[in-house]
This record gives C-alpha cells, sequence and structure tokens, in this order.
C-alpha cells in the first residue's frame, strides 16, 4: 500500500463576508472553496441548481446552422440516422436525441458500434451501410470530432453530416506548435471547440444532444416542458461520464435525480427493480456504481443495443426479463473484473514491476472491454499510472487510467512512435501497439517520467478540522446542500485529533463492519462507523497499544486510546430515534 500524508486544505478568504451575502453557513463557503467554486455565477447556480440558471444553448458554435439542417429533413422526410458510441453517454446521447426526433416527426433509427468488432466511434462499415440503406443525414453523439477521414467519406457520397460531441478536438503537432484540425461535416457541435463561445465546457455527450435538441423544440415550437422530461437522463451520462459536477452538469443532476426517483421511464423501473433499488433513493451514488455498469456492462460483454433498447421499452414484462438479462452481465462483468485485479496485483507484486512508477501491466487473456476498469482499480490500489494491456485481433490493446500528478496522454505522445494507435485525455487514454512493443513501451513510459517519491504519496485533503462536540444535527442537514457529490465537487473529508475510543464492537453477517464508542472534549459519547479496511485498524491499534490493547478494545469499557480520524458525519436513525455518528474513513 502507498504511504499517506495528511494536508488540510486552508485557501484565504473572507469566509464571513461570503457567508453573509449568500445567507449560507462560514462552514459551507469553506467547503465551496475548497472546490474551486469561487465565482458569482458557479456559486449562484451551486446554492440554487435551478433550470433558470442553465445557458443559453444558442451560444454553441453550428447550434443553429444544425437546427436549421434537421428542420429541413424533418419536413422533407428525409432519413436521418444517429449514430452513438457504446458507453453509457453514448447509449443515453442516442436516446435523447432518437427520443426528441421523434416527437419532432422525423423518420430516424440508429446504430451504435460494437465495441470489439468495430471499435470507437464512426466508422467507414457504418457510413457505407447507411448510404446503402438510403440514410441522407448521420448525426453522431458521444463521437465523430476526430472522424476525419470517415465524415470526408460520407461527403464523399453525398450524405448530410452533424457531428455532435464533447472530447478534445485532435490536432497536429509540428516543432512544439499545436494545429486543431476538423472534419468536413455540415455542422459540428462540440463546446471545446476554441470558436465555441458556449461558456461550459464540461458537459457530457448527452449535455450536448439534449442542448441542440432544446434548440429544436424551441424552433419547431414545441412545449419546452417535454424537452426538460429528457433531464432525468442527462443527468445518469453526466455522472457516468465523470464530468466535473457544478455549474449546469449539477443542474442536470440535481434535478434529474429527483425526475429518476419518480421516473415513468418502464426500462428505468424495471431496471431499478432488477438491481434492488426500488424502494430506495435514488443517489448519485447509485447511478455511478449501480444504474451506469448495469447500462455499460451491456456495451462491453454483450450489444450496447440492449440497454438502449431498454430505455425505449413500453412492455413492462418484457423490460423485466430485459433488465433481469443486463444485471447478470453486470454480475459477470464485477467477476471478471476482480480475477483481473487480482491476476493485475499478482503480476506486480511478484515481479520488478513493483519498483516502477508506471505500472504496465499485459495480461493477455483479460477481457480487453475491463482494461479500463481493472486499470482505475490497480491504480488506486498504488497510488501509480496504471496501463493494463490484452491481446486483441491486431496485436495488443489497452486502457491507461492516471493520478493528478502525471498527464497520462503528454506521457504517450511521447512514446508516439512504439504506439499504432492512442488517445485520451490527461487522466485516462487508449492505446494500440505490437507486443513486441510491451516491454520497450513500459521502460520507456518510466524513463521519461519525472515522477517524484512525493508525487506518489496519497495526499489525503482534508477540508476542514471539525471537532465532534460541535457536531449537529442541523450542520449534518446543511451539508446535504452540497449533494451530489461527484467529480469537481468531492465528498468533504472532515479530520479530528486524538479522539478517545473506549469501545469497539464487530457487526454485521460477517463481522466486518466495526462500531467505535467515542468520547468527545466535553465528555459526550459518540458512535463510529469503520465499513473497510478493518485489518488496517487493528494493525494500528497493535502497533501503538500491543495486542492487549485490542483485546480489551473489544472485551471492556471505558479504554483510552487515541486515534486521529478522517470521517464524514451523518445521522442515524434507528426506533424513530436520531442520533449522530460519524462515518470513520481514514485513521492514523
Amino acid at each position: 500500500m502507498s504511504n499517506e500524508k495528511w494536508l488540510l486544505r486552508n485557501r484565504k478568504v473572507d469566509l464571513k463576508a461570503m457567508s453573509d451575502k449568500y445567507k449560507i453557513s462560514q462552514l459551507l463557503c469553506k467547503l465551496m472553496v475548497n472546490r474551486d467554486i469561487t465565482d458569482d455565477n458557479i456559486i449562484n447556480s451551486y446554492i440554487n441548481p435551478v433550470y433558470e440558471n442553465l445557458h443559453s444553448p444558442k451560444t454553441m458554435k453550428d447550434i443553429a446552422l444544425a437546427v436549421d439542417i434537421i428542420k429541413r429533413k424533418i419536413q422533407e422526410n428525409k432519413k436521418i440516422r444517429i449514430i452513438g458510441d457504446y458507453d453509457v453517454d453514448g447509449i443515453i446521447s442516442v436516446f435523447i436525441l432518437y427520443t426528441a426526433l421523434k416527437e419532432c416527426g422525423a423518420n430516424v433509427d440508429y446504430e451504435i458500434p460494437d465495441r470489439i468488432k468495430d471499435g470507437y466511434g464512426i466508422n467507414e462499415n457504418i457510413v457505407k451501410t447507411a448510404y446503402d440503406e438510403d440514410v441522407d443525414t448521420i448525426i453522431t453523439c458521444d463521437n465523430g470530432i476526430s472522424a476525419i477521414d470517415q465524415i470526408q467519406y460520407a461527403k464523399n457520397l453525398g450524405l448530410t453530416v452533424i457531428v455532435t460531441d464533447h472530447h478534445d478536438v485532435p490536432f497536429v503537432e509540428e516543432n512544439g506548435v499545436r494545429t486543431f484540425i476538423s472534419s468536413q461535416a455540415d455542422a459540428i457541435i462540440n463546446p471545446k471547440q476554441i470558436e465555441c463561445e458556449y461558456e461550459f465546457k464540461s458537459i457530457c455527450g448527452a449535455g450536448v444532444a439534449f442542448k441542440l435538441m432544446e434548440v429544436l423544440y424551441e424552433e419547431l415550437g414545441m412545449n419546452k416542458e417535454e424537452c426538460y422530461k429528457l433531464i432525468e437522463f442527462v443527468a445518469i451520462a453526466t455522472v457516468c461520464d465523470v464530468v466535473d459536477l457544478i455549474d449546469e452538469n449539477r443542474i442536470f443532476v440535481k434535478n434529474g435525480l429527483n425526475m429518476l426517483n419518480n421516473t415513468t421511464n418502464i426500462g428505468i423501473k424495471a431496471l431499478k427493480k432488477a438491481s434492488g433499488l426500488e424502494d430506495k433513493e435514488i443517489t448519485a451514488y447509485h447511478l455511478g456504481f449501480v444504474i451506469g455498469p448495469c447500462l455499460n456492462a451491456s456495451g462491453r460483454l454483450d450489444s450496447a443495443k440492449k440497454g438502449l433498447e431498454l430505455l425505449l421499452m413500453e412492455n413492462y414484462e418484457e423490460a423485466e426479463n430485459l433488465a433481469q438479462e443486463i444485471v447478470d452481465l453486470n454480475d459477470a462483468r464485477k467477476k471478471m473484473t476482480k480475477e483481473g485485479v487480482d491476476r493485475a496485483i499478482n503480476i506486480i507484486d511478484s515481479t520488478e514491476i513493483n519498483n516502477d512508477k508506471i505500472l504496465v501491466v499485459y495480461i493477455p487473456d483479460i477481457h480487453e472491454s475491463l482494461a479500463g476498469i481493472v486499470a482505475g482499480r490497480v491504480k488506486e490500489k498504488y497510488n501509480k499510472p496504471t496501463i493494463i494491456l490484452t491481446k486483441s485481433e491486431e496485436g495488443v490493446k489497452g486502457s491507461a487510467r492516471s493520478i493528478e500528478e502525471y498527464n497520462m496522454f503528454e506521457g504517450l505522445l511521447a512514446c508516439k512512435e512504439l504506439l499504432d494507435k492512442f488517445g485520451g485525455h490527461p487522466m485516462a487514454a487508449g492505446l494500440s501497439l505490437q507486443e513486441d512493443k510491451v516491454d520497450e513501451l513500459r521502460k520507456e513510459l518510466n524513463n521519461k517520467c519525472k515522477l517524484t517519491d512525493e508525487d506518489l504519496t496519497r495526499k489525503i485533503m482534508i477540508d476542514a478540522s471539525l471537532p465532534l462536540e460541535y457536531l449537529n444535527i442541523n450542520l449534518i442537514k446543511e451539508l446535504d446542500v452540497l449533494e451530489p457529490f461527484g467529480k469537481g465537487n468531492a465528498k468533504p473529508v472532515f479530520g479530528v485529533r486524538d479522539v478517545k475510543v473506549t469501545k469497539a464492537m464487530l457487526l454485521g453477517k460477517d463481522k466486518n463492519i466495526l462500531k467505535l464508542r467515542l468520547l468527545t472534549n466535553n465528555n459526550l459519547t459518540i458512535d463510529a462507523m469503520i465499513f473497510n479496511d478493518l485489518e488496517n485498524f487493528e494493525n494500528k491499534v497493535i502497533e501503538k497499544y500491543g495486542n492487549e490493547g485490542l483485546d480489551n478494545l473489544y472485551n471492556k469499557f471505558n479504554n483510552n486510546i487515541s486515534m486521529d480520524f478522517t470521517f464524514y458525519p451523518s445521522i442515524n436513525e434507528w426506533n424513530g430515534n436520531k442520533s449522530i455518528q460519524i462515518i470513520v474513513n481514514g485513521i492514523r
């Protein structure tokens, strides 16, 4: 396990003035400032995530042009084909465009590439099939910005092409100068284009698709409320595509979660039931770790069209069967993921790879659609940038996941002569290369990287030191304002020093939950729950107080063991009584 360093975030800001201005507590102000939420507009949409604070889609480059084209194609009853991507954002983007265009009277169908057969994005095969089937217009979603040749091919065949995407714009680099390139598409909607004046650059593919439909509805004189019904789906894609949960994304997710909890969509209802969420309140956590992975599993182990078909279903019994099939696929995916992670850890711990700063692990028979998830888990364990490679038809393919201190895209760019193909972001990338180059890539990446031991030390950022006697129900309720948590709006981490632990109990049928009795400075007792890494807790107690200290903690009352914790407070309701407890995530 990598060692950790606890750091207290301390930004110099006049919290009192901010608190008076926005009528929220200084603690909330501090937490927002810690998340770089300091701009007036962003603070506003953060505290009031209402539709009025969405930006006007009309400032998006080419959106008016695209709407004109679509309007004309609907009037002429031309055949439109949507081409999506096989992940959650792609599936949802197709769903939004397809549902909304149908509502507007368009003659429309869709195609989603097969992850393994077709690979990412639109390809010549898909274009040729569309042409052969008399499609007039292709609309891409969550892909297309870098499909320069494929779109040229479509244009040569006389097709109309509209691109909606949110990925980085491709460039060629000569002597350190980057020139951005764009395709011959009839309209390209992507806020990441330099010429695009849209003020929020971090919306996901489904967000871009939604914005396009918003303008189309308005132009056709359709009811805006109808368009806003799609926001529950934008919320799923926003959480699952891990874009920053601030500004518009927060408005989508906060409102979308309310809608999802009362959804009328048969597919979502069936999926909630099949995954055991029927009577639970759906949170951002459930989107990211239950609903999203289920939709994703269809694109990983089968066809992404299954996930889309589920959302489009009108018969509840059929939806129940398909939802169950998708949940089973996700369970299979989880099992395969765990096996992949265990194998990767085994290889790292038993070879010299362990000494590398960038982990490159080749596991020939791992399912290629799982390489990214496995890379993410391995990165979490070692806190090192990680690439997991697997054997594919043309050689070796893989996925990379990084840490804040290392730009994976630039790292791969520096080794591009060893790679057949690569693309991605600072934190995540995909690559393919020949088998005989794997070891060379591992050495080259490690030789070129400037990561220090300090960079690889896991940093636990603590938002505020919060003595336990300050906790009260109102403070905890106020923290709910910050939800939903996710990228760019991380769940706050509080710290407390020298807490007296008087007793410990193991709970749960597998005895894998630890409940501690703590004593506050003003001699009140409060419970602390530890849900993971019990071993770590026990080892730390033994280290300082010996085995006897640990035995006493479990078997006697009134022990006096002192520890530091990082935690998040919560309210425990039991038999109608409310009490305050803390959920511990770090110990020292």
